[in-house]
């Protein structure tokens, strides 16, 4: 059984989402306040509709109430945001995810009830620094404030030394916690495999550990002149 998924605010950021869904395979409602946005989305999302995600009757009238998942993703309209969120957790939608502006914004969300929080310009502002560091650095993910995951290439420094030899996790403080190497992913490496040229690492770890990693044994020399 396929989910149901609702997008309210058909932005940037809530375009893409809606897009990716419904190329998924997935059911989405769309909603917007304005009709040319609306419009655009017509052929991709099961449903687009023009609503005021503010009137609490006119989302009920859409049946809301039976969508799976609700991604708020308005923007810079905080109050309609904040209002919007405080009427889908009175509806009693099982899951909210809303587009914060700022961090402010983020901790009223979370006490009126968003699920989860996310603010896209600021994380990809983090992904496009780490990729500026090093042209190593693949991907980059948040998981809490303090906490990150990495997706490295092996840089030169790393190239013909094994996981025992380099003893990421006591040097540096991060985990290795998988390697990619052409199509296959191993997720328990051996520390005895010698790193090869486009070998991918996974690394966890606390960000300022991270970063000392990235600083220390990802950035080749090439990069240490662009600094």
């Amino acid at each position: 059984m396929k989910r149901e998924f609702a997008v309210i605010g058909l932005g940037r950021f809530g375009g893409s989402i809606c897009r990716e869904l419904s190329m998924e395979g997935m059911h989405v409602l769309a909603i917007d306040v304005d009709e040319d946005k609306v419009n655009e989305f017509k052929n991709f999302a099961s449903y687009a509709v023009i609503a005021d995600s503010t009137d609490e009757a006119a989302l009920k009238e859409l049946g809301i109430k039976n969508i799976d998942h609700v991604i708020v993703a308005i923007g810079d309209n905080i109050q309609a945001s904040i209002l919007t969120t405080v009427i889908l957790t009175d509806l009693g939608i099982k899951k909210i995810t809303v587009k914060a502006q700022n961090d402010y914004h983020e901790k009223i969300l979370k006490k009126i009830g968003a699920d989860q929080v996310v603010h896209p310009e600021r994380d990809m502002g983090k992904r496009i620094a780490h990729n500026i560091i090093s042209s190593n650095i693949l991907d980059y993910l948040e998981l809490s404030d303090e906490h990150s995951i990495v997706e490295v290439k092996a840089g030169e420094r790393m190239l013909g030394k094994t996981l025992m030899g380099l003893d990421i996790r006591a040097n540096y403080g991060c985990n290795v916690v998988a390697i990619k190497r052409g199509k296959e992913i191993n997720v328990s490496p051996s520390a005895d495999d010698a790193l090869k040229v486009d070998d991918i690492l996974i690394v966890i770890g606390a960000d300022k550990d991270i970063s000392r990693f990235e600083r220390h044994l990802v950035v080749d020399d090439d990069d240490d002149e662009d600094l």
